[in-house]
């Protein structure tokens, strides 16, 4: 009977949740979700000079926004050392480790000496049973033959083992070293396949043979390509956002980016855009997964984010938005703006990719009055007439007041309004729209002034009216 599947994110809290790790952490948790199995965190802070509470809380707190939740308590790495010590001793116990005595001048001597030769490693000490009053570090005896794994990205691979050095297990001060650790820590936490970054397949290597000297069963591995830039180079800090928070405040939504970094190296036919988070959970399997590196592409990111927030209930969207919405307003909302705001979301998400994209297309819904009009969105409004032209249609709009304020109603309002003066709707809706959006970006005119609605719509037009009446 198969064990049931384990996965595991294991991020060192050095730093914001970089994308790269985002993207593993969710085929992790996929994998896990697809096989009925358990997704588990540990945090890695056995480098007490570089890891940090905050780094831990940043983290945690970018895991939570892309909505990856973990299963059982959150394991750290540094709690479990006396596990990582006992490992150590049953290896040295059983012959698959040995006392090292050599000193960090003498190993550097001697690692220097075996790459000019092109050996690996291995320390006077190995073959030796003499113990000696002095500080030591306890090293794995690598066995002779090769090692051979079978990886799910990467195919089989074989390794000569005469090509790894003796590591080091205990430190001469008896700190456990972070090749152990995992190893151990995977173990204990019952993790039956490890997916990560490439750059670790070679660690597959020396950890498969400490599993085998343990007498554990190796996990399955799978490692994935780092992520490249646009560019075709290893991602860094000139390709733009590296943490999941930036692109949280560049206003992507959560489930917009998932879908995207999970697309960023997985393959499922020529489906992109999985709208239906069980859709994607079944779809996914670590077979998909490109050994090729896969290369950002902001454009389809932005693409696959639109279907999201187009997809998201209005409600939950206006949710989302509000930190964007209260920027471009200056304030906290009012009711009668959050209402317009919800009642526009139809005219709103075909025009925005990103929450910044969708604050901006509504900034003529906020409460900013008076708007401001300068520069060429005022031309309408200084040319001949518009003033007389505004003011004529004010009046004919404050006697509907008490009635039907649609689209469509005002549309026919526009219409017949230009048509009885014989002039071309241009010279109306150019001064109107000036008016009511200060040029800002908006649907057709008569969506505008029903999404506005009677008294905002009559505010602006008379604020228009006295700004440029004397002008």
């Amino acid at each position: 009977m198969n064990k049931p599947v384990v996965t595991r994110f294991a991020p060192s809290p050095t730093g914001y949740l970089h994308i790269g790790g985002a993207r593993t952490a969710l085929f992790n948790w996929y994998f896990a979700k697809k096989t009925g199995g358990q997704f588990r965190l540990r945090i890695e802070d056995t480098d007490k000079a570089r890891s940090t509470d905050d780094a831990t809380a940043a983290i945690l707190k970018g895991m939570d926004w892309l909505g990856m939740s973990a299963d059982g308590d959150i394991i750290y790495q540094s709690r479990n050392a006396d596990a990582h010590v006992a490992a150590a001793n049953a290896m040295l116990e059983s012959g698959m480790a040995y006392r090292c005595y050599a000193t960090a001048e003498e190993v550097d001597a001697l690692k220097t000496e075996a790459r000019e030769k092109n050996l690996a490693f291995r320390s006077p000490y190995r073959d030796s049973a003499k113990t000696k009053d002095l500080p030591f570090a306890v090293r794995f005896r690598v066995p002779d033959g090769e090692t051979k794994i079978h990886d799910h990205v990467q195919g089989d691979i074989t390794w000569q083992n005469d090509s790894f050095d003796d590591l080091v297990l205990l430190r001469a001060d008896g700190t456990p070293t972070y090749m152990l650790a995992v190893v151990v820590d995977d173990h204990d936490m019952g993790v039956t396949h490890v997916i990560r970054g490439d750059d670790h397949l070679i660690n597959a290597g020396r950890q498969t043979q400490l599993y085998q000297a343990m007498g554990w069963d190796v996990p399955d591995w799978a490692h994935v390509p780092l992520i490249h830039g646009p560019d075709g180079k290893k991602l860094s800090k000139r390709h733009g956002a590296l943490g999941v928070d930036a692109y949280a405040d560049l206003g992507y939504v959560p489930p917009g980016l998932r879908n995207y970094l999970v697309k960023l190296g997985w393959s499922h036919g020529d489906t992109e855009v999985f709208l239906d988070e069980n859709d994607l959970v079944k779809a996914f399997s670590l077979d998909g997964i490109n050994a090729s590196p896969a290369r950002l592409d902001f454009d389809k990111m932005d693409f696959i984010n639109a279907q999201h927030m187009s997809a998201l209930d209005d409600a939950d969207l206006l949710t989302a938005a509000m930190p964007f919405l209260e920027s471009v307003n200056g304030r906290p909302l009012s009711k009668n703006v959050e209402t317009r705001i919800l009642n526009g979301m139809a005219t709103l998400k075909p025009r925005a990719k990103t929450l910044i994209e969708l604050a901006d297309q509504a900034r003529y819904l906020m409460d900013i009055r008076p708007l401001e009009i300068t520069g060429k969105t005022a031309k309408p409004l200084k040319r001949d007439g518009a003033i007389e032209l505004l003011s004529a249609l004010t009046q004919a709009l404050k006697s509907r007041k008490d009635a039907e304020w649609t689209a469509e109603a005002l549309q026919a309002l526009l219409t017949d309004f230009a048509e009885k003066r014989e002039i071309g709707f241009g010279r109306v809706g150019q001064p109107v729209r000036a008016a009511l959006t200060g040029g800002s970006p908006s649907p057709d005119l008569s969506i505008v002034m029903a999404l506005l609605g009677h008294d905002e719509v009559l505010g602006r037009l008379d604020d228009a009216i006295a700004a440029f009446s004397a002008q």
